[in-house]
């Protein structure tokens, strides 16, 4: 089995739309996909409606969270999209995401970037907006290369010149909100330097005695170091190891299946999760 569990749509900051993604899915021969985008569940229904025959789906979210100051993403899979504490924070991180954005861009001209809100409002489209379609608009400006290039501290990344703050959970009560919810909670990309600052591995020990469930391991953004540092700690702690693509269509470079999860790991974050089942695909629409 080739199984992908870190995927985003238009639903959040990816380029493909949930319907285009799965069906990519299946042709690019993934026998599961994990839909998780930005602290929204809102792609979900087109997902499963258009899910090809012999594709799974593993509904889900990547949550925003901090701690100590420092971002993190928490991977929260098959829970109950309706439980009313984890909705509520859902929401409230993506309502801080507007201001946010407009706050950046404010950030931005003052540095001399002609970027207007309207241009990224239109690059987000439906989606949660975020810093990647900021960075979509300076890449547009011809002010940075690629979309990476403009999470550096000269421009988006945590502390840059035109980064601003957003309401983010603390991942603590992610992880019981996750749980309360019946799902699976794992740590998205925990060793992603180049992002900005990462969380020690003191946290991720005191996050695992929590109820964290796994780390990702395998993910574009960890080179071979920090994926044995991953290995050696997930095996100390008794945590899953996932790997995934985090596929965000021509957003990025990465493609699907890029990563994947080994299927014994899969079976298990099943076997965990009470608060939503995967949904085999019956052909689409």
């Amino acid at each position: 089995m080739r199984i992908d569990l870190h995927t985003h749509s238009t639903a959040s900051d990816g380029t493909d739309t949930p319907s285009q993604l799965v069906r990519k899915a299946a042709a690019a021969g993934l026998d599961v996909v994990a839909l998780t985008d930005h602290d929204t569940t809102r792609g979900h229904a087109e997902a499963v409606a258009a899910l090809p025959e012999g594709l799974t789906l593993v509904t889900g979210a990547e949550l925003s969270c901090r701690v100590d100051g420092i971002s993190m993403h928490m991977l929260a899979y098959l829970f109950d999209p309706e439980e009313p504490a984890l909705l509520a924070e859902r929401e409230l991180v993506r309502d801080d995401r507007v201001p946010r954005a407009k706050a950046m861009v404010a950030k931005l001209n003052a540095l001399g970037v002609p970027v207007t809100w309207e241009q990224v409002a239109r690059i987000a489209g439906d989606g949660s907006v975020g810093r990647p379609h900021v960075a979509t608009a300076l890449v547009e400006l011809g002010v940075v290369p690629t979309v990476g290039d403009a999470f550096t501290e000269e421009w988006l990344a945590d502390g840059g010149r035109a980064f601003v703050e957003k309401h983010e959970t603390d991942p603590f009560e992610a992880l019981r909100l996750i749980k309360a919810a019946g799902g699976v909670a794992v740590f998205a990309h925990p060793a992603a330097a180049k992002r900005g600052r990462t969380v020690p591995e003191s946290t991720i020990a005191e996050l695992a005695a929590a109820g964290l469930d796994g780390v990702e391991v395998d993910h574009m953004d960890h080179d071979a170091d920090a994926r044995a540092r991953l290995r050696g700690l997930a095996e100390e702690l008794g945590l899953l190891m996932t790997g995934s693509s985090d596929y965000h269509g021509s957003r990025k470079t990465c493609l699907l299946g890029e990563y994947t999860t080994d299927p014994e790991v899969y079976g298990e974050i099943t076997r965990r999760a009470f608060g939503a089942f995967p949904v085999p695909g019956a052909g689409g629409v």
